[in-house]
């Protein structure tokens, strides 16, 4: 991104008109690759859809994933790993209801996408994840 560059909001991250731009999508798969661990890490003992954002998570970065799910896949999951969204994370029991619905709008519309390893990825990264 250019210093003249206007930062995308969460709403730029998912809509659907823009995050199959190849910019749009660059700029998404960034951000997932700098917050998605971190973020998981601190709260997957707490959200019960770790698993699932997980599965979402190890099916962009695979790359029979086409090209256009990913595109989505990593819209989702910047929305997740942004600071800034509609119900802030910080609200003890309703400030993941807006990440779990985007995350489960991804599972509804691209589930065919997520294949039984990236599930079975997942369910071991959380066994691990809560071990910890």
């Amino acid at each position: 991104m250019t210093g003249k560059a206007k930062p995308l909001s969460p709403d730029d991250a998912l809509d659907p008109g823009k995050a199959l731009t190849p910019a749009v999508v660059r700029v998404n798969e960034t951000r997932v690759a700098r917050g998605f661990w971190p973020k998981i890490t601190r709260t997957a003992a707490r959200i019960p859809f770790a698993d699932q954002a997980l599965a979402a998570w190890y099916a962009a970065r695979d790359p029979e994933t086409p090209m256009a799910a990913k595109g989505m896949i990593f819209a989702g999951l910047a929305y997740f790993v942004m600071p800034i969204d509609a119900i802030p994370d910080l609200f003890a029991g309703i400030g993941f209801t807006d990440d779990a619905a985007v995350i489960g709008a991804l599972i509804a519309t691209l589930g065919a996408n997520i294949k039984r390893r990236h599930r079975d990825q997942a369910e071991e990264a959380v066994k691990r994840l809560k071990t910890r």
